[in-house]
């Protein structure tokens, strides 16, 4: 009866194989998921789900699949027809009027009341605080008002309960997310390998070391230790501002906020441009008119070593990337911005390009003529986790 499930599961891009799929299957057949629906979500889960960049396409799936589903788990028939019973709209104009009980208490606590109230109920009730009923502020049944606690059959109106799945938990974990301030600082400890060691006395942990040393040592603890490091990494990171930036503001402000708080760099240049880089980029996301630097300042007084982050969508109009007058907001010293582009990667020996708007796709797509260009000219990734993780590879590439 699950055989549509892995269909789906595939065509949510999870790689699960037949191996795997068998293993589930007699999971199964042993009796490891009970009658419970919850119970098979966590071990099919186990079973088939190999990293939890993988959880949010597989609560997708699971959702996808199961939404007919009610939660029933062991309860008595006479409880379930109880709750059989059509939705209803609700007025949640006055929640704040509830307590929400089940946020003061444990998930071990409610489910245990729930065991209780399984076996003492024998009527039906509904819009009460304490059984297990509908349209009422208990901690069990469904179409009340009660944030938390177990839904049983119906729709949930708050989307709080403890079997809800689909509620997108893991989203934060896919590797094609664009990326928040935390991940952003992740990915930027690679650059550590930029860093040289200080001629000074072994005072860093060496975790790896200290790992195979403990392995070596029949498992007892031996720690290991290392110079320390001292950040050599210089970084000029320049952000197309405003326009169809705008959806992307946060996003942008997360990623300089990571860089700013990250200590692996020995310094870092921040700019700002509008659609395309030309003879000058701005101090501030405004991009005032003379609140600028020279492009070729930065030539001049920036070694070539600096590591070249742009951010930008590539969204420009086609004379703004190569007509010499396409730069409205300001000269461009009668070069195009493609031109100019191409002085940056030759000045530079590591320039890599961010884009939210990424096209995997997009030598093929004539009509992102400005995208398609860029893309030929400056390596180009999706501002997303694998999009950093792959750009800072590059970055950190002896290759030119």
């Amino acid at each position: 009866m699950f055989s549509p499930f892995f269909y789906v599961l595939k065509a949510k891009g999870l790689e699960v194989s037949t191996t795997e799929w068998l293993t589930l299957m007699n999971a199964l057949n042993k009796g490891l998921c009970g009658a419970s629906l919850t119970q098979f979500y966590y071990v099919a889960r186990m079973i088939l789900v190999k990293s939890e960049a993988d959880y949010d396409r597989f609560d997708v799936a699971f959702e996808e699949y199961f939404k007919d589903f009610k939660y029933y788990a062991d309860i008595p028939d006479a409880i379930k027809k109880f709750l059989d019973k059509p939705e209803v709209e609700q007025d949640h104009s006055n929640d704040e009027l509830f307590k929400p009980r089940s946020e003061e208490l444990s998930k071990e606590e409610i489910e245990g009341m729930f065991e209780e109230r399984k076996t003492e109920q024998k009527t039906e009730h509904n819009g009460g605080s304490y059984w297990i009923g509908t349209n009422g502020t208990s901690t069990f049944g469904h179409n009340g008002k009660q944030p938390g606690g177990i839904r049983i059959g119906g729709q949930s109106a708050l989307k709080s309960a403890f079997q809800v799945v689909g509620d997108r938990r893991f989203a934060d974990f896919r590797n094609d997310k664009a990326l928040n301030i935390r991940q952003f600082q992740v990915a930027f400890r690679r650059l550590r390998q930029f860093s040289s060691k200080i001629d000074a006395p072994k005072t860093e942990l060496d975790l790896d070391g200290t790992i195979d040393a403990t392995c070596n040592n029949g498992g007892y603890l031996k720690l290991e230790f290392e110079k320390p490091r001292k950040n050599t990494v210089k970084l000029l990171l320049l952000f197309d501002s405003g326009g169809t930036m705008m959806p992307f503001s946060t996003l942008c402000n997360n990623l300089f906020q990571a860089v700013h708080k990250a200590n692996h760099f020995k310094d870092v240049k921040t700019y700002y441009f509008h659609n395309c880089i030309y003879a000058h980029v701005y101090n501030s996301p405004e991009c005032d008119y003379g609140d600028w630097v020279e492009s070729e300042w930065l030539f001049k007084n920036l070694d070539a070593d600096y590591k070249v982050i742009i951010v930008g969508d590539a969204q420009m109009a086609p004379e703004e990337l190569f007509h010499n007058t396409g730069n409205y907001r300001g000269p461009n010293n009668g070069l195009s911005g493609y031109e100019w582009l191409t002085w940056y990667t030759k000045k530079f020996k590591k320039v890599v390009w961010l884009n939210p708007r990424y096209h995997a796709n997009v030598a093929k797509l004539d009509w992102l003529e400005a995208e398609q260009s860029i893309a030929g000219l400056i390596k180009m990734f999706p501002l997303s986790v694998d999009g950093l993780k792959y750009a800072i590879e590059e970055l950190m590439s002896t290759k030119r």
